[in-house]
């Protein structure tokens, strides 16, 4: 007879878990993975900046290009510049109706309140008109305009222009710059206008400030070269506005929720600007041209 089989061996008693090896390619991989997370935001922010640099210039390049479609740039104007006036005139007047109250009380503790004047037009002309301005103009017509163009984008209208061969960028996106940067100074202008009128009803008026000091120290304090500031930095403000409230609705995805992002990102990217944007024009503004005497 045959000898029966061996029987087989027993199996390895499994290592501890605290000796099993380290996998170093799983190791490079989460350190990897954690560096791009750490600054996945920067590399966003270079991006949106990079699409925001790359549109304008595709846009600015139509500008000497036919066909003008001057309708185009005049809709413009109307809808961001006089569908924009009441709020602007409205923000603009009790601005400077508040302006002038607190500078009359802050005043008149050294019996300086004739100073009221100057301060609330230095105030309006340099800052308060072109930045309110533009955070207006950035509430209604930067998210009109993203949306606008997002819905556009969604329901494939944009495909179908260049389907006929229109390009979208001269066709949505340049006119609504220009116009924007046409109708932001003028709007500025006028909210320092209604500004200071609001200013003169509650100190002359409502305060009974001295007309004549009042007036004489407006005229001392302010220059031309202010209200020159406040118009450079709008005619900036709009083309920012305009470009960002583009640029979200033209890159719109995911249907109505898309649009709804790229307009609230159209808001809060065009505010944002206006404030970091406001810092270095003036800087730039104020060194070549300096408000008060003695400066550089």
């Amino acid at each position: 007879m045959a000898d029966p089989p061996a029987p087989a061996p027993p199996p390895a008693p499994a290592p501890p878990p605290d000796a099993e090896p380290r996998d170093e390619t799983s190791f490079g991989r989460a350190v990897w993975i954690g560096v791009k997370d750490a600054f996945h935001p920067v590399v966003s922010f270079v991006d949106v900046l990079g699409g925001h640099v790359i549109l304008a210039g595709k846009a600015l390049a139509w500008l000497p290009r036919r066909p003008t479609r001057a309708g185009n740039y005049l809709d413009g104007c109307d809808y961001i510049g006089f569908g924009s006036l009441p709020i602007v005139l409205l923000v603009g007047a009790f601005t400077g109706m508040v302006m002038s109250l607190q500078s009359v009380y802050a005043f008149r503790t050294f019996n300086l309140e004739s100073y009221a004047g100057g301060v609330t037009a230095k105030a309006l002309s340099l800052e308060l008109s072109p930045v309110l301005t533009a955070l207006m103009l950035a509430g209604r017509a930067g998210a009109g305009i993203a949306t606008e163009l997002g819905t556009m984008r969604i329901t494939e209208q944009i495909d179908a222009l260049e389907s006929m061969a229109v390009n979208p960028i001269q066709f949505l996106v340049l006119p609504r710059i220009v116009a924007a940067m046409i109708v932001t100074p003028i709007l500025s202008l006028l909210f320092f206008v209604i500004g200071m009128g609001g200013a003169y009803l509650v100190a002359i008026i409502g305060e009974h400030v001295d007309y004549g000091q009042w007036y004489a120290n407006l005229v001392e304090i302010v220059k031309v070269q202010d209200v020159v500031q406040g118009f450079i930095k709008a005619v900036f403000f709009g083309f920012m506005i305009a470009l960002v409230g583009c640029y979200q609705g033209f890159h719109a995805t995911g249907g109505g929720r898309g649009v709804g992002i790229g307009t609230t990102r159209a808001v809060v990217i065009a505010s944002v600007s206006t404030l970091v944007m406001d810092y270095f024009l003036s800087d730039i503004l104020l060194t070549l041209m300096p408000t008060a005497r003695g400066g550089p």
